[in-house]
């Protein structure tokens, strides 16, 4: 017996205070509905209605039963029109992690459409370089950049991160221009670490087959990509920086390109989430939103210079290691 049915037919019957009545609303044969009561009846083994030829009448225990019945079936129509809302419009708290560069200059000036997309969804958004652990800190998704390491984590990939050598017009002035990538040993350099392992990023350099790593010792090394930025802009020193980060400021001028014939491998950019958890709406529908807007975003690509000339960028095996994202 379908619990759910009968208790819907007992306050039909109840409801239209005879089983003629309720078989006509419902549709159904009047037999059908005098069986499903009985069938009620006998799993609950208690007697619900009164029925002589001219009337029928409620027993003390139906009308508690009655009143049971009702909340129960107005919280199922409450919890189907809640999916039903949901699937149409996502709702509630949506908790997403992503590093700093990225939300700050392509996320948060998108908000706007996210919003207008999703009303209902009150979005949770750090903003951190360092790998937030999605379960501890009850993250519901993340942007992460490069190799994923973490097993436990699903991921998708939504976009690439390509990244360019450049230094502040002053630092070149002073120190002048490295031609090739060993002559940043002898330069200044913006080292980044991991706020993860403390480990500092090796830069890596790519034309045609000649592949080149070097480890700088540079003479500072941040750990957040602001910081990366304005040590860069106060001529501290050459930084190899997300086009996310250097394009408006190649475009403007504050930043030259460096070693323009050589390149870095991409990077990888996913939303990932613990797999212990089931995809909710907001996880899917933010993860589509983000794909769609990294897509074809201008910060995506590699930037133009001051003249308006694109920088060439020669393509790049995938068999190269990658390096933690700097920003």
């Amino acid at each position: 017996m379908n619990k759910l049915e009968a208790m819907e037919v007992f306050v039909q019957v109840v409801d239209a205070g005879g089983f003629t009545r309720a078989a006509e609303n419902m549709q159904r044969p009047k037999a059908t509905v005098s069986t499903q009561i009985q069938a009620l009846e006998r799993a609950l083994a208690v007697k619900l209605l009164h029925r002589t030829t001219r009337r029928l009448s409620v027993t003390a225990e139906g009308a508690a039963y009655y009143e049971h019945c009702l909340r129960i079936l107005a919280d199922v129509r409450a919890s189907e029109e809640s999916l039903s809302r949901s699937r149409l419009s996502p709702s509630g708290r949506l908790r997403v992690d992503a590093p700093t560069g990225l939300a700050s200059a392509i996320l948060i000036p998108a908000m706007p459409d996210f919003f207008r997309r999703y009303p209902d969804i009150s979005l949770e958004l750090g903003c951190t370089d360092r790998p937030a652990d999605l379960i501890e800190e009850g993250v519901d998704c993340a942007l992460r950049g490069g190799v994923l390491d973490d097993s436990s984590l699903i991921a998708r990939r939504v976009a690439t991160m390509r990244f360019v050598t450049c230094a502040a017009p002053e630092y070149l002035a002073e120190h002048g221009k490295p031609e090739h990538p060993t002559d940043l040993l002898r330069h200044r350099c913006v080292n980044y670490f991991s706020s993860r392992t403390g480990k500092i990023a090796d830069w890596d350099f790519a034309r045609g087959r000649e592949r080149i790593r070097v480890s700088l010792p540079g003479s500072i090394a941040v750990n957040d990509s602001n910081a990366y930025v304005n040590a860069a802009l106060a001529g501290v020193g050459i930084v190899k920086m997300s086009t996310v980060m250097a394009g408006p400021m190649i475009a403007q001028g504050h930043f030259q390109v460096l070693l323009p014939e050589w390149t870095t491998i991409p990077m990888p950019i996913h939303v990932v989430y613990p797999q212990n958890r089931h995809l909710s709406t907001k996880v899917r529908v933010f993860t589509e939103w983000v794909a769609e807007l990294l897509r074809d975003h201008p910060r995506m690509r590699l930037p133009k210079g001051p003249a308006g000339r694109s920088i060439s960028v020669p393509a790049v095996s995938s068999d190269l290691l990658l390096a933690d994202s700097l920003g």
